[in-house]
């Protein structure tokens, strides 16, 4: 995971105190009696460390599944195969758009197109890049099936710690996505795993 606390200094919620952050918190007494402010509110708001590294985690995860999904086409007889690709294909890329601007917003490069990202998180190493690569037909569908399950499993599991630990409003929404999304993916992907034949 790269470092991500230098080029946060300017989007910690220290640094971004909203402009209502002098208003007072009423802390209600007792029934009857006046509340009393007991001193400035504390607001958090904007980015903090656990969004960015989301953002720049997802970003290759996302890569892999785009590269594993353009890989049917050429690969496969069937058309739910075919029918879930397509959607990988374009649920992702937007995803990855959007991730790579808040990033640039911030004042941060995003992964490199090369980056594969970190290991764990259901990505495919890769020994079974090439053997999905190099597969055919039914083999290549059950492989793919298998690949992309695990890997949908570990943005689900990305996006859950996001969800616990992150602060910023967009991240969060894409965290949800992600969970939303690729949990009925890997319903169908199982589905069509227990096809009969």
């Amino acid at each position: 995971m790269l470092a991500v606390a230098p080029a946060l200094a300017a989007c910690s919620p220290e640094a971004a105190a909203p402009a209502h952050a002098d208003a007072p918190v009423i802390v209600p007494g007792a029934p009857g009696q006046a509340g009393s402010p007991p001193g400035r509110a504390t607001v958090r708001t904007g980015p903090v460390a656990a969004d960015v590294q989301f953002a720049e985690a997802m970003i290759p995860h996302h890569r892999q599944a785009l590269e594993m999904a353009g890989l049917v086409a050429a690969r496969t007889g069937d058309p739910l195969v075919t029918a879930l690709a397509e959607r990988v294909l374009d649920g992702q890329r937007p995803e990855i758009e959007v991730m790579e601007s808040w990033l640039r917003r911030l004042g941060r490069t995003p992964p490199p197109a090369h980056q594969h990202g970190a290991s764990g998180y259901g990505m495919a190493s890769e020994e079974e890049l090439n053997r999905l690569r190099t597969a055919r037909g039914p083999a290549f569908d059950r492989l793919f099936l298998t690949l992309m399950i695990r890997h949908h499993e570990g943005a689900v599991s990305m996006a859950a710690q996001e969800l616990r630990r992150g602060r910023d409003r967009a991240m969060r929404t894409m965290a949800q996505d992600v969970v939303s999304g690729q949990q009925i993916e890997i319903a169908r992907m199982r589905a069509i795993q227990r096809r009969p034949g």
